[in-house]
């Protein structure tokens, strides 16, 4: 399975614990937040500046 923009934070973290670091590496702590639970990715990308497309194959590499 591939990870999109639209899932949520809180989800990929969970389902996939390596891209904890992907996120902190993109000045996203966000898996610890409350937001977590409710933004998606492309939310969570937009809400710190961070290029989406960029963060999405990071992340898809680190699974």
């Amino acid at each position: 399975m591939m990870i999109t923009k639209e899932m949520g934070i809180g989800e990929v973290v969970e389902q996939y614990p390596k891209t904890i670091e992907v996120f902190r590496n993109y000045g996203m702590g966000c898996f610890g937040c409350a937001a977590a639970r409710f933004e998606n990715i492309d939310q969570g990308a937009q809400a710190h500046g961070i290029n989406i497309e960029a963060l999405i194959a990071d992340l898809n590499k680190a699974v």
